[in-house]
């Protein structure tokens, strides 16, 4: 969710509480909001960690990894795919990679906390 339209929606909620209920509906919506952040924490710090028992930037598959990804995509979102945290790549543009074990790496590009985009690269095929 974007987190304006979130803030808006809360807003929104103390206010229709207080038009409709006094500052009972006041008490009641900020304990609902309250509530919300709560649960969005505790889902945050599962998925950290669930994440941090894997090495970082390491991943099972990284050609199922490179399926399932999706445009607009959130870390939050992504994290779970992997099941590990990523190997930060570079810093401008914000780059994050996973490798698997036999040495294919996915590659994603960040903007704005958004998958911009990624890419998939497998390591050469030996001679014989």
């Amino acid at each position: 969710m974007n987190p304006i339209l979130g803030w808006l929606l809360a807003a929104a909620l103390l206010v229709s509480a207080f038009l409709a209920y006094g500052w009972q509906g006041v008490a009641l919506a900020a304990t609902v909001i309250v509530f919300w952040l709560l649960l969005q924490f505790s889902r945050a710090l599962r998925l950290m960690k669930n994440a941090a028992d894997k090495p970082v930037g390491h991943v099972d598959s990284a050609v199922m990894l490179n399926a399932r990804l999706r445009l607009r995509m959130t870390m939050m979102q992504v994290v779970p795919l992997t099941k590990s945290l990523g190997r930060k790549v570079s810093v401008e543009p914000e780059v994050w990679a996973w490798t698997d074990g036999s040495g294919a790496t996915v590659a994603t590009t960040w903007s704005r906390g958004r998958l911009e985009g990624w890419t998939l690269t497998r390591p050469d095929e030996e001679a014989p």
